[in-house]
């Protein structure tokens, strides 16, 4: 029997290519005067943005890059970065975005790896610029320095851009298929070289819409850049703005005054950002204006402390907390809330709240399992598994690494290498990185779990817990803790010992504590390989 409904070819008027370019343009020809960029005294409308993608895309296959080069950016939360995320790929070119608190060395890798013909900097890293360029041991790579200070190096972005005058969509290449790459995005690489993770346009445009739906984004948001655009591309909200039309508010810098004087000046409606960042609110919160709007915030990367959480929501934030990858176009999970969660207590709000959550609607796959076989642990909330997910949103594979993307895809899942246990409800919660797990005496403690203690207090600003080696326990958690200003010297390693027993199984508490400064990516999570090393030489090796 013949199936009637048999696929037949495709063809331009049933089938196109996913790709965030369509956004821009209909951005543009829906709502052209709307506006879309705010940089400083810089005002773009999406008329305006789009007319300079167009002649950045034009200016760069004038200048000989197209399909199958990576162009480098080494830039901050400014206009000729969001101008780079829609440029570069409708030259067919793909976006490299550097992370602007790595090294020379490190940058001169990803050059060099990524085979980068061209960077795009700002003049504010000049140095590191240098640095990097002369360590990759190359003359061949451009540099277009953008929001230059009268320094006479490298070419002018805006000369540059205007070399494109007169583009028009004829000057626009669209991805041969949607699995072409549109994006390069280094992983941070704490135990090597960094891995080159690279997105495709499918996975933007996918991952895109599910920012928008888990963030609940309406028309016509103001977004706040607090958000390195380096990282994820700003979790895909570099492209998903236009979707929604829009208006990026740039931010070289953050800070607590500059994003409570953002929210009232600009009418700020979300944004995105580690802990640390609502921390920076919170501790300008006396300085600021009561919220007149609703301002809905994503928080991940890092653990979100209970506390932090009930004070932003006490100050009118609505704050989710999502879980995401740079090998999953970033997000892939948030914690949707319940209705009926509004008449938990507040301690139950943030026991909830505190959880990663569901798949994203456009993400079809996410497990708790074991690491060897891949068998799902029992939905208990109690057994610890290794997080697995699937579906839309996965990179196409690490840039000349295929063992590597093997590796990572075995058994038809990516394998995250973070710890958690799923509840009852489906909801997943992380515990640790596996490498961070602390293995005490044959019992298992989450850094996390122990961290989350330490936070209660009032005085922290900032905890991290690791192992420490120890002859008797094989490991104990090590704590290293930063103090808020006002209390430092105040609170002695037994005061807080004795704080988290009246919240842990004695064995889970901090055997030491290190009161310093705890380290932070540019992205707000803590690099604890550093904090080990250091653990290991201030306390020689044991506890």
């Amino acid at each position: 029997m013949s199936n009637k409904f048999a696929v037949p070819p495709r063809t331009p008027a049933n089938s196109a290519a996913l790709t965030p370019l369509d956004f821009l343009f209909r951005a543009e020809r829906a709502f052209p005067d709307h506006p879309a960029i705010i940089d400083g005294g810089r005002r773009l409308s999406w008329k305006q943005y789009a007319t300079r993608c167009r002649m950045l895309a034009r200016a760069l296959t004038l200048a000989g890059m197209g399909p199958g080069d990576a162009v480098a950016v080494l830039l901050p939360n400014t206009a000729p970065m969001l101008e780079a995320h829609y440029g570069i790929p409708m030259a067919g070119a793909v976006i490299c975005t550097i992370n602007i608190r790595l090294n020379g060395a490190a940058i001169a890798y990803i050059l060099n790896h990524s085979e980068s013909r061209m960077l795009i900097v700002d003049d504010q890293f000049r140095d590191l610029a240098e640095e990097a360029l002369a360590l990759t041991g190359r003359d061949d790579i451009r540099v277009i320095v953008a929001d230059r200070s009268g320094a006479s190096w490298g070419d002018d972005y805006d000369a540059f851009v205007a070399t494109g005058d007169g583009a028009d969509d004829k000057d626009v290449q669209w991805p041969r298929t949607e699995w072409d790459a549109i994006a390069l995005n280094y992983t941070s690489g704490t135990t090597g070289n960094p891995k080159g993770v690279i997105f495709h346009h499918r996975g933007a445009y996918l991952s895109s819409f599910g920012q928008i739906l888990s963030f609940g984004m309406g028309p016509h948001p103001v977004y706040l850049w607090t958000l390195p655009m380096f990282h994820c591309n700003g979790w895909c909200f570099s492209w998903a703005l236009a979707a929604v039309v829009g208006t990026h508010v740039c931010a070289r810098r953050i800070d607590g005054d500059i994003i409570w004087n953002a929210i009232h000046d600009f009418g700020v409606t979300h944004f995105c950002g580690a802990p640390t960042v609502l921390t920076f609110i919170l501790d300008a919160a006396d300085r600021a204006r009561a919220l007149e709007h609703t301002v809905s915030v994503m928080s991940g990367g890092a653990l979100l402390p209970s506390l932090v959480w009930r004070r932003m929501t006490e100050l009118g934030f609505v704050v989710q907390h999502v879980y995401g990858i740079t090998e999953m176009h970033g997000i892939f999970a948030s914690c949707a809330w319940h209705d009926d969660w509004d008449l938990a207590p507040p301690e139950e709000q943030a026991r909830l709240v505190a959880r990663q959550g569901m798949p994203l609607v456009v993400q079809n796959g996410l497990m708790v399992a074991d690491s060897a076989t891949l068998r799902p642990v029992p939905a208990d909330g109690h057994t610890v598994g290794e997080v697995f997910t699937r579906g839309n949103l996965g990179m196409t594979g690490y840039l000349k690494d295929p063992e590597a993307t093997r590796e990572a895809f075995a058994g038809g899942w990516y394998h995250t290498g973070d710890l958690a246990v799923m509840h009852p409800d489906g909801y997943l919660e992380i515990k640790d990185r596996l490498k961070d797990f602390i293995i005490s005496g044959g019992e298992n403690i989450s850094s996390i779990e122990v961290e989350e203690a330490i936070h209660t207090h009032p005085g922290v600003a900032c905890a991290a817990v690791v192992a420490l080696k120890d002859e008797t326990w094989g490991e104990v958690p090590l704590a290293f803790i930063e103090m808020k200003a006002d209390w430092q010297g105040k609170v002695t390693a037994e005061d807080m010992i004795e704080h988290c027993r009246k919240r842990l199984a004695h064995f889970k508490c901090p055997r030491r504590v290190i009161f310093a400064p705890v380290p932070k990516t540019a992205t707000g999570k803590i690099p604890k390989f550093e904090l080990r090393e250091k653990a290991a030489k201030s306390c020689g090796g044991n506890g």
